[in-house]
């Protein structure tokens, strides 16, 4: 089985998110620990403000979980820069014991899978996980640079500029980590750059039909059912893929990728990034389980594994999706504020 239900459920201690400051204007503007004021954060480079942005991120989940650098056993964490440079650098900064990981815009849900997997087995009793995205650092990567101002179709999404991490422990929280399931890589046959959601939904129905037979739950056990991001049109297509294998996603289905940006802005089909599906788990999801709103959330975050080169050379998207099952169980949570990311403060 793809699926591992964890024996003794882990604690998600705490999160933390950032975002930049055109997401900050955005419906969930009132959750995240901080919005920027200048998404620089006075680098020279959008790759080294990507950089300081993720370095923040986990340091402020850290102090947010009560707890300092050295309490942390491992840093699992990954992003879309070549060779997940900003994780790398972060981990260099922070010197901790740190595993990389790439699953493009799925990295969030591996990491925290890893991670509850490594303190379920007794392996750590702290794990930080976390992951970032900048718009102007992916763009320069991934299609064009910024001051080209080539157009956009209207399957294009936009990569948001923002992120979030974990703290996984074996000390009491609200919420805890249920089971999680491992994602294979499924091509749909999209070759089109621009049309991500359409390459990753159908990754993001295997990952949710497995999880859900593995578990033996169906789409109404959920209070939420969350993807990454894909987007508009990539939901559309999930949900009616989803009703061909007699799953049927409901109201309480969104997407990161969706919910993150207003009508007003002209993202297209919405947000993506692997920052996306991390910086709202770790803001609007996190205080919904942890006040209880929320019972039982299973985050699925979505990535396509395309590159630069792959592109070049005429290949289809594939894609893959990686699922984890939170549920609220009822402790004192950890909630504080913190005083780490330049810009303006939110309560944590």
């Amino acid at each position: 089985m793809q699926t591992i239900k964890l024996k003794n459920k882990p604690y998600l201690l705490n999160g933390y998110s950032i975002v930049g400051p055109m997401e900050g204007k955005g419906p969930l503007k009132d959750y995240f620990d901080y919005i920027l004021k200048d998404d620089t954060l006075k680098e020279k480079t959008f790759e080294k403000s990507e950089r300081k942005l993720l370095q923040d991120i986990i340091v402020g989940a850290i102090d947010k979980a009560n707890l300092k650098v050295s309490d942390i056993d491992f840093f699992f964490g990954g992003d879309l820069l070549n060779q997940i440079v900003s994780s790398s650098y972060t981990a260099r900064e922070l010197e901790l014991p740190f595993i990389g990981l790439y699953s493009a815009c799925a990295t969030m849900a591996e990491s925290i899978a890893l991670a509850s997997i490594f303190v379920d087995n007794g392996l750590a009793n702290n794990v930080v996980a976390g992951t970032c995205t900048h718009f102007s650092s992916a763009e320069r990567q991934y299609r064009f640079p910024l001051e080209l101002g080539n157009q956009r179709p209207p399957t294009a999404q936009w990569t948001i500029t923002g992120g979030g991490a974990s703290v996984i422990s074996n000390n009491p929280s609200n919420i805890r980590v249920v089971a999680v399931t491992f994602g294979r890589v499924v091509d749909f046959g999209i070759g089109d750059v621009n049309n991500m959601g359409a390459a990753m939904a159908p990754a993001a129905c295997d990952t949710i039909r497995e999880h859900m037979k593995n578990v033996g739950r169906s789409s109404s056990d959920y209070d939420l059912i969350l993807t990454g991001d894909l987007g508009k049109l990539g939901s559309e297509i999930l949900i009616d893929l989803m009703e061909r294998e007699k799953f049927i996603l409901g109201k309480n289905y969104s997407d990161c990728g969706c919910m993150m940006y207003d009508k007003t802005e002209r993202v297209f089909m919405g947000g993506s990034g692997a920052g996306c599906s991390a910086s709202v788990l770790n803001s609007y999801i996190l205080k919904k389980l942890s006040a209880g709103e929320f019972k039982r959330v299973l985050l699925v975050s979505t990535g396509a594994l395309m590159s630069t080169t792959t592109s070049q050379q005429g290949d289809t998207i594939p894609g893959i999706a990686h699922a984890v099952e939170l549920e609220y169980v009822g402790n004192k949570p950890v909630n504080k504020s913190v005083t780490f990311a330049k810009g303006e403060k939110k309560d944590g």
